[in-house]
């Protein structure tokens, strides 16, 4: 599983920082900085769910 922001889209609202907080992270100017391109086992829900929350459907997720 593979994540990326499309920057252009994003606006910052942080609901998936608040739902996968390893993955994903605002900066000091409201920026997204994906942590990690790739996923954890272990981390995947919360990353589908992050996904999921985005207003804005700023978050592109490749599960092949």
């Amino acid at each position: 599983m593979k994540v990326a922001v499309d920057r252009n889209r994003c606006e910052g609202y942080g609901f998936c920082e608040e739902r996968a907080p390893e993955m994903f992270r605002l900066d000091e100017d409201g920026e997204l900085e994906v942590l990690s391109e790739s996923a954890p086992e272990d981390k995947k829900d919360a990353v589908r769910r992050a996904v999921r929350s985005c207003p804005v459907a700023a978050l592109l997720l490749d599960e092949s």
